[in-house]
């Protein structure tokens, strides 16, 4: 399948023609229907020979290319309709009738607050050329009328307010929020992408003789900068926000992420840092607990206390160590202290060790030579107020100890 893609510089352009290069390229294997030969990109610096070639051989087409914030407002029929027009014509010379993809804006509904728009006019004029040129003949025609868009790679103080506020925000740069109850309805680029390869396929979503990407988000204006705000606050509280799968937030980050400068790329942690070794707190989460690293000095015994509800995973990444846990108070059948359970672990074969709530744990650095390292996970953050950590040595002279993995030892 040989593509064009015309605003192929633009933001959804260079989104959508990378990604169709993965699929070229066989670095995206998720699309096994889809097989593609050659992409043409088609921009503003393109010349009409450029257009001709990529016409004449084209097996479908996404015009992408428009005019959005032009010095007068008849360029945006010049470059929207006129166009969407010359690209038609130039298909029709080669008398190629694959199947041709408009992107189009809610805009050209002209309702509401978008009643008289200049750039809806001229985006309701491409539309009504396409469904006409699919009359004329028999091409298959997709028309999408886009909302607000925003990810990766996207302009900012241009068009899009998300990425102009991503922007300021990551780059500490003075902003205004006239008002916070403004909503929009917004579309992520990945999953404008993904429906891209399902026109592809033939697969789009339509509602009557419009198409439409399934996923989009209404959100407040208020609610995208609060996002932003902790997103920006994450290096110094440890504070990931809840990011659930598919949610607006999570794909909010992931473009919030693209405009950091690169002194921002990189942060530090503080350690707690004695002469057993050091503690390291990494990552907090709402409602997810912790993730810490421990590193322990040779012959050093780091832990030696119990916990009434929060637990615990520890995976040792580097060293050689054991693990020790034993249930706290006497055990009514024997009279004696519960058995101690123990785990070697070491960094070659790594392993998730779980410290149980009303267990006493520890971990033993075996080592003479080396520091073990281990990473922690906490189901809740360390709170001072409420630390629910109490001392209580693991082994005691004459404990019955028990390896799982061993047996009795």
């Amino acid at each position: 399948m040989r593509i064009l893609v015309t605003g192929s510089e633009g933001f959804v352009g260079r989104n959508l023609v990378w990604n169709l290069k993965e699929i070229r390229d066989g670095k995206n294997r998720t699309r096994p229907n889809i097989y593609i030969t050659e992409i043409y990109g088609i921009d503003i610096n393109s010349d009409h020979e450029d257009l001709e070639y990529a016409c004449s051989r084209a097996d479908f087409v996404f015009n992408l290319a428009g005019v959005n914030r032009p010095k007068d407002n008849k360029e945006y029929m010049e470059g929207n309709f006129g166009f969407a027009s010359k690209l038609l014509d130039t298909l029709k010379k080669f008398d190629n009738k694959c199947p041709v993809m408009i992107s189009s804006s809610v805009q050209a509904t002209l309702e509401g607050r978008f009643e008289g728009s200049e750039y809806g006019k001229s985006k309701l004029a491409g539309e009504e050329l396409f469904f006409k040129y699919g009359e004329e003949t028999g091409a298959k025609v997709l028309v999408y009328r886009f909302p607000n868009l925003f990810g990766k790679w996207c302009r900012p103080n241009y068009n899009s307010a998300v990425a102009t506020f991503c922007n300021a925000v990551a780059n500490d740069l003075e902003y205004t929020v006239n008002d916070r109850s403004t909503e929009l309805d917004l579309v992520y680029i990945d999953d404008l992408i993904e429906e891209m390869f399902d026109a592809l396929e033939g697969k789009e979503h339509r509602d009557g003789k419009y198409c439409f990407v399934p996923t989009a988000h209404h959100v407040t204006l208020g609610e995208i900068v609060d996002l932003l705000l902790s997103f920006k606050a994450m290096p110094e509280t440890l504070y990931m926000p809840s990011i659930p799968e598919d949610s607006f937030a999570k794909k909010l980050y992931s473009t919030y992420l693209s405009y950091l400068p690169a002194e921002k790329m990189s942060y530090g942690f503080k350690s707690s840092v004695d002469n057993r070794g050091n503690f390291t707190e990494l990552m907090r989460t709402l409602g997810h607990g912790q993730i810490s690293i421990n590193v322990a000095k040779p012959g050093i015994t780091r832990g030696q206390h119990w916990h009434n509800s929060k637990w615990e995973i520890f995976i040792v990444v580097s060293g050689h160590g054991l693990i020790q846990e034993r249930r706290i108070g006497i055990d009514p059948e024997t009279g004696e202290n519960y058995p101690v359970i123990e785990f070697e672990v070491t960094g070659e074969q790594m392993k998730a060790v779980q410290m149980l709530p009303g267990y006493t744990h520890n971990i033993i650095n075996l080592s003479e030579t080396e520091n073990l390292v281990t990473v922690m996970w906490a189901n809740e953050p360390f709170d001072p107020e409420h630390p629910d950590t109490f001392y209580e040595e693991v082994s005691i002279a004459g404990d019955k100890k028990i390896n799982p993995e061993k047996g009795n030892i």
